[in-house]
């Protein structure tokens, strides 16, 4: 039998709030010899009760990765959110769910945490249970930065500004969105370098419209600087989809089909119409000179 500390929340975003919860999980599960895991949903309770749909951060397979890769944490416990969820009372939850069938030993949860049938059961729910089964329990307290709480609501409507380097201060990482490169218009050519246009996964935001200073991250490891525009393409595309289109910096090669990780770093400028596509042209040269610059200062 595994036995599991387990971090409870849904980890939208993986912020610095999440990130002080996973430390304890990772410290406690080290000093009791066991598996550190989160147990979390594939998609928003909030949605599923109300049918209101509610735009994430990060799609699920970008969760399990920033849970991995920024804190060691590899046993993603990601459960459909369905009518067993949705009704079981929160005292069975914790003794059926986490201890019966995940093999919880020590609980973490956040300060604001609710879970169980009508968001009944409550942190301080938690730690009497807890106690009354023998398990350990830790409650994390809010995490603030400059007397404003980290919060996936707070990043998300920073995301939807294009406000990246700020979202960034509390994400305590670069915002991230992975996709498969997509066929576009095929003018990637015409505009210096080569393009990727990305499908963006179901449900989740993408930045405010405008061109941004990224890097791109291709399944091999491998990373190039990009400049990444978000939003219509009015020069070329008419302003109709929404698209996110990375130009890759010294990248030859095959983009199509690729599953690509792009990192936010800086919104560069708006979107803009240009007379035309050489006009265009210029602007990528002056935001690829601007992303370099960019990169060349952080290093």
């Amino acid at each position: 039998m595994k036995e599991r500390v387990i971090a409870l929340g849904f980890f939208d975003g993986v912020h610095l709030g999440h990130g002080a919860l996973l430390r304890r999980t990772v410290e406690e599960a080290r000093r009791r010899g066991c598996t550190p895991a989160v147990f979390t949903f594939d998609r928003p309770p909030k949605e599923v009760v109300t049918g209101i749909p509610c735009p994430l951060i990060n799609s699920p397979e970008d969760r399990k990765d920033l849970l991995r890769r920024l804190y060691g944490i590899s046993d993603v416990l990601m459960v459909p959110f369905d009518r067993e969820m949705m009704t079981t009372p929160w005292d069975r939850f914790v003794t059926d769910i986490l201890v019966g069938r995940y093999h919880a030993v020590h609980l973490v949860a956040g300060h604001d945490h609710h879970f169980g049938h009508k968001n009944q059961g409550s942190p301080e729910l938690l730690a009497e249970k807890c106690a009354q089964l023998g398990l350990g329990c830790d409650i994390i307290p809010k995490v603030e930065i400059g007397g404003i709480t980290v919060s996936s609501t707070y990043i998300r409507r920073l995301v939807e500004l294009g406000q990246l380097e700020r979202a960034a201060e509390y994400l305590g990482h670069p915002h991230t969105l992975t996709g498969r490169v997509a066929h576009g218009r095929g003018i990637g050519s015409t505009r210096l370098f080569p393009t990727a246009n990305l499908t963006v996964p179901p449900h989740v935001l993408v930045p405010g419209h405008g061109v941004y200073v990224t890097r791109v991250y291709l399944p091999e490891g491998d990373s190039y600087a990009a400049v990444t525009n978000v939003g219509t393409r009015p020069t070329v595309n008419n302003g109709s989809d929404v698209t996110v289109e990375a130009s890759l910096l010294d990248y030859s090669g095959d983009l199509y089909g690729k599953q690509l990780r792009l990192e936010f770093f800086r919104h560069l400028r708006d979107e803009m119409r240009f007379d035309s596509t050489d006009a265009l042209r210029r602007q990528i040269a002056c935001d690829a000179e601007a992303t370099r610059q960019y990169f060349t200062r952080r290093d």
